[in-house]
């Protein structure tokens, strides 16, 4: 059987939002969720995807000539692309004279991802800062992340993972041991609705997270706020309470629905999920910040 490398889409640096002070943030790319309010897109597909982005196209059809699948024709004044043909040799995009097409994600060894790791060590030796690896879902790809873990911990460096928390109990457990702060994904306390919104329900989620907050890992909670879809106040509640009946949980980040990513959808070529609806107003985001403090958390509104 032949070793695939592990799989990412990105990575950031100088991050300000992936946990505590400055950051690189590693990507890996799939998840088994599908959010409906999903801002990364690029990192649902657990496999590499290729792009067309129209606008840039010049007709030059080189990449209709150098494809060797036929997966490529000129119709009228774009490129088509035949998905069952395509063998995602990547031929199109290296060939390509104004980067018309263009892969999403990418494969990676541990070496080359630690090697982009320790250039943004100076940021991190001044600020406390460190990595954080988020995706798509992280702990999909458990044994690639613990590897990079555990390098990352014997350069002395912080980290976090970002996780939905939707992955079996003994893995969870198994990247705590080598992880310095999680920051765990809580979207609905109704599991019927939290199937509704993401494609899964929330059991296993829920105790994840008991289990984690008996570990000595320290757990940051992450809420997306979405109107419509999780701001009410019986969900507000029924996770202020259920954080607060944990005793070890004190911080939770509010992350106000944005919708910034059609572009992304579009390029995707997929359908465009972003709805101004799910935005909320100041006095809806205010009002969820003081029902979670009055449960005893302290709540940080992400901008």
């Amino acid at each position: 059987m032949i070793h695939r490398l592990p799989l990412f889409f990105d990575i950031k640096r100088y991050a300000l939002h992936d946990g505590p002070n400055i950051r690189t943030t590693v990507f890996f790319k799939g998840c088994p969720l599908r959010c409906i309010w999903c801002h990364n897109p690029e990192g649902i597909s657990c496999e590499i995807e290729v792009v067309t982005v129209q606008e840039r196209c010049i007709g030059c059809q080189e990449c209709v000539d150098g494809c060797p699948e036929e997966a490529l024709r000129w119709d009228s004044d774009a490129i088509i692309r035949n998905d069952q043909r395509c063998s995602l040799c990547l031929n199109c995009v290296e060939i390509c004279p104004t980067l018309a097409h263009e892969a999403v994600g990418y494969r990676a060894s541990t070496d080359e991802i630690i090697g982009e790791i320790v250039k943004d060590r100076p940021f991190f030796d001044q600020s406390g800062g460190g990595v954080t690896f988020s995706g798509g879902e992280p702990l999909a790809q458990a044994g690639p992340l613990i590897e990079l873990l555990k390098r990352c911990g014997e350069l002395e460096m912080h980290r976090s993972v970002d996780t939905s928390g939707h992955v079996e109990t003994s893995t969870l457990l198994e990247v705590a041991s080598h992880t310095d702060l999680f920051l765990f994904d809580l979207k609905h306390m109704d599991s019927k609705l939290h199937e509704k919104f993401t494609g899964v329900g929330n059991e296993l989620i829920l105790a994840n997270l008991k289990t984690l907050s008996k570990n000595v890992t320290r757990v940051r909670i992450r809420f997306p706020l979405v109107a419509t879809v999780n701001d009410s106040e019986e969900n507000i509640e029924a996770m202020g309470r259920f954080l607060s009946d944990l005793g070890t949980i004190e911080h939770v980040d509010l992350l106000a629905y944005h919708d910034l990513a059609g572009s992304k959808y579009k390029k995707l070529g997929q359908p465009d999920l972003t709805d101004k609806d799910y935005s909320l107003g100041s006095e809806s985001i205010s009002r969820t910040k003081r029902l979670l403090e009055a449960h005893g958390l302290t709540v940080h509104l992400e901008k």
